[in-house]
């Protein structure tokens, strides 16, 4: 126990994939409710139902072998026992966003004769004249592949869109992949809703329970599958897709998490892996509390550069200086700890200090939503939580009537807790002052927000990697950004200097990811690496 009554946790680095993009496309909807009162939020890149939801596993043994589609490819042999799998035929057919289909995977691959689950696709056809498959995954853990590819046009560029067929998947356990459901919607707004900076050991009690009951409902509704959703079994079925793809190679574009499920991949397969972009990239080798205390840093960065914006720009309602200003939200935080401020249209009622966490953390993910934010400050101070609740909302796929649009915060300590490994043992008020350094403005919050749920996961993964150098691997692309919140840019270092053959594009800006979303350097660099496998040379700076 600290001096403060928190209690140290493990704690998970917070990674929300593609946000920026849902930023960008609602600046305008939340600009006008500014002034017109907060209209009901979408989840990002929610288009439709592509498929119904598959809610566990299905059937037992392996699906019937046929011939896999691209006759005449060389698909690769593939491993002992697997043959049925990686030799079965994918029935597409036309859905909301592009032609969906099922791709049948083992439960547990040390046991493929066992039970089955599904793995929802979906395929955006190439618009010109194709060149192959590029499979695609925008992070989490926990966000959906599916939804990503559904909004191929906005994501990816024309020379792509043009040559490569859009393949996303939702990962074992997210949206419509046997998708994992712990508790209810209700008790998930408890969950995040929950106080992260406890201030006392009664406090700490309280939210800790709200931690193990979250526990106790996975282990308790997700049966088997809770321990087969780790990131290798993903890496595994990304080979299944490949082979069922007609694919010699695995081409593919992973954002933030979905860049360790790349640089997984190509440990597992390095024979196997084409041309590889990995954007936003987590560095795997990181343990204890290295990756969270990365992100108290990353977050801290990109929170500075916000303040200096917002300062520079004149009006800012956190205070006339950078100093005064920064130091204005985790003040802020702590009157909602005392004291929420009510929300209109919104189930919750009030913006706790949970909620407004969300809400601001949210808009370091793209500097297009700093100006949204500096107006949710505004009215927040002026007490009305509703805007910074709208960007709350946005960060958890959630609308304002209490309705999650999808499982991705269940999925993300589904995963998350698998992998957590044991809590290094280190002198808690070390630790914190550790934090506290790395960040002033989010230390507290990162070491304890996530309740003490890892602490009582009932599960483990059965398997795990140790190296990722991927040797044998062609060129893989690894892209940092400078203030980049969420995996910091030193990731992005660590990662291509642990792959033999890992090439390092630096973004010098701000937001979370490169491709799509900085600058044409970036972006041809991107294109002429998918089209021509020409990697920029070391050391270029976009």
């Amino acid at each position: 126990m600290t001096d403060g009554g928190e209690r140290l946790v493990r704690r998970l680095p917070r990674d929300r994939g593609r946000l920026g993009a849902a930023l960008v496309a609602t600046t305008a909807l939340l600009l006008a409710a500014c002034s017109e009162g907060p209209p009901e939020t979408a989840a990002p890149g929610t288009t439709g139902t592509a498929r119904p939801d598959d809610t566990g596993t299905s059937g037992t043994g392996a699906p019937p072998a046929t011939e896999a589609p691209g006759a005449g490819e060389d698909v690769g042999p593939a491993p002992e026992g697997l043959e049925d799998y990686y030799g079965q035929e994918l029935s597409w057919s036309e859905c909301d966003g592009g032609e969906c289909a099922e791709l049948t995977v083992p439960l547990d691959y040390a046991d493929p004769d066992g039970d089955t689950i599904q793995i929802a696709l979906l395929r955006v056809p190439a618009q010109g004249d194709r060149v192959g498959s590029l499979v695609i995954n925008p992070g989490g853990p926990g966000a959906s592949g599916v939804e990503y590819a559904q909004n191929a046009d906005l994501v990816f560029g024309d020379p792509v869109r043009e040559s490569f067929d859009i393949v996303g998947f939702d990962p074992r356990g997210v949206g419509r992949s046997a998708p994992i459901r712990c508790v209810d919607d209700a008790e998930m707004d408890e969950f995040l809703g929950a106080d992260p900076t406890p201030d006392d050991p009664e406090e700490e009690k309280q939210v800790e329970e709200i931690g193990r009951r979250f526990a106790e409902a996975c282990a308790e509704r997700a049966g088997r599958l809770l321990g087969h959703v780790s990131t290798i079994e993903v890496a595994r079925d990304m080979d299944v897709l490949r082979a069922a793809l007609g694919e010699a190679q695995l081409d593919y574009h992973g954002s933030s998490y979905g860049t360790q499920l790349g640089a997984t991949y190509a440990e597992l397969f390095p024979e196997r892996v084409g041309r590889m972009v990995l954007d936003g990239a987590v560095d795997p080798t990181l343990t204890g509390i290295e990756p969270a205390l990365g992100q108290a840093e990353g977050f801290q960065r990109a929170t500075e550069s916000y303040v200096e914006d917002c300062v520079s720009g004149g009006g800012c309602p956190l205070g006339e200086d950078a100093e005064t200003a920064l130091a204005r939200i985790p003040a802020f935080l702590k009157e909602l700890d005392a004291e929420p401020i009510p929300v209109e249209n919104d189930v919750v009622g009030e913006l706790t200090e949970g909620w407004g966490f969300y809400g601001i953390i949210v808009a370091m993910y793209d500097e297009a939503g700093w100006p949204i934010l500096t107006q949710a400050f505004r009215q927040a101070f002026d007490g009305d939580g509703s805007l910074l609740m709208l960007l709350a909302n946005l960060y958890a796929q959630r609308d304002s009537d209490g309705t999650y649009q999808s499982n991705s915060q269940q999925a993300f300590y589904a995963v998350g807790c698998l992998e957590a490994g044991e809590e290094p043992d280190e002198d808690e008020e070390e630790v914190r002052r550790t934090f506290l350094e790395a960040s002033p403005t989010w230390g507290q919050h990162l070491l304890t927000m996530d309740h003490g749920v890892c602490e009582h996961w009932p599960v483990e993964a059965a398997e795990t990697l140790d190296e990722f150098d991927a040797e044998g691997a062609g060129p893989i692309l690894v892209i940092g950004t400078t203030r980049d919140p969420a995996t910091p840019y030193e990731w992005a270092e660590g990662l291509a200097e642990v792959l033999d053959s890992g090439v390092l594009l630096t973004y010098d800006g701000d937001g979370h990811t490169a491709y799509g979303r900085s600058n044409d350097c970036i972006d041809d660099a991107v294109h002429r690496y998918l089209l021509e496998g020409v990697v920029p040379e070391p050391g270029t700076t976009c």
